[in-house]
């Protein structure tokens, strides 16, 4: 086994075993011995990631689980990222998302959690926080020039703001500047499509996937 394969299959396991010490380790190694810190992150880091992913999709791992990867994920890429030019850093960057729990919602597990993963998966995201004002959120975008707006609702009394941030966008003359992402406990596909969303997540690691799509590089 070459040095190069034996340090991408060492981050890999490090994120499988949710060990953050040894991610870091894995990622000094990777830049002391010259590998290519874009295949690290790559074929390294997200190789793991997305095996825990899957694993959780098929009832194998939990919310703990993701959460613990997308912590190792982010402090071993923070490393890996020392040695990437400012200018190609910027070229694997996924997209920019402004997240957030609507007004009046003050649940943020969820949200915390779709808002690591995209983090591990190269968005540069802007966490809102919870019981978040609609005008907010689309102040946030506009300044931000964001290209998808993800919205948490964990209430069903909550989840009109959602509906309410689609015909506001529109109000304004700006629902084409963005894609817009719902989800949270008591949202459901239907009720996306009933107000105009463009894509919907049951779970975070769905919402990677979906936002990777709706920014057009998934």
């Amino acid at each position: 086994m070459s040095v190069r394969t034996d340090i991408l299959d060492k981050l890999m396991n490090a994120v499988l075993q949710f060990d953050e010490k040894a991610a870091i380790e894995a990622a000094e190694e990777a830049l002391e011995a010259g590998v290519d810190p874009l295949e690290a992150i790559d074929k390294g880091l997200r190789r793991g990631i997305a095996v825990v992913g899957e694993k959780f999709e098929q009832g194998e791992m939990f919310l703990p689980h993701l959460v613990m990867a997308a912590d190792v994920m982010t402090a071993a890429s923070k490393v890996l990222e020392k040695g990437i030019p400012k200018e190609k850093l910027s070229e694997t960057q996924q997209g920019i998302v402004v997240v957030g729990t609507v007004k009046d919602d003050i649940h943020d597990i969820g949200k915390n959690l779709v808002a690591g993963l995209l983090k591990a998966n190269s968005f540069q995201v802007h966490d809102l926080g919870r019981d978040v004002p609609i005008s907010r959120f689309i102040e946030s975008a506009e300044n931000l020039n964001a290209e998808l707006i993800a919205v948490s609702s964990l209430m069903t009394v909550t989840m009109p703001g959602q509906r309410q941030l689609i015909e506001d966008l529109k109000e304004l003359g700006i629902r084409d500047k963005f894609k817009v992402l719902v989800g949270g406990g008591p949202v459901t596909e239907d009720w996306a499509r009933e107000i105009g969303a463009d894509g919907y997540a049951a779970n975070a690691s769905e919402a990677v996937k979906v936002a990777k799509r709706l920014v057009g590089r998934g």
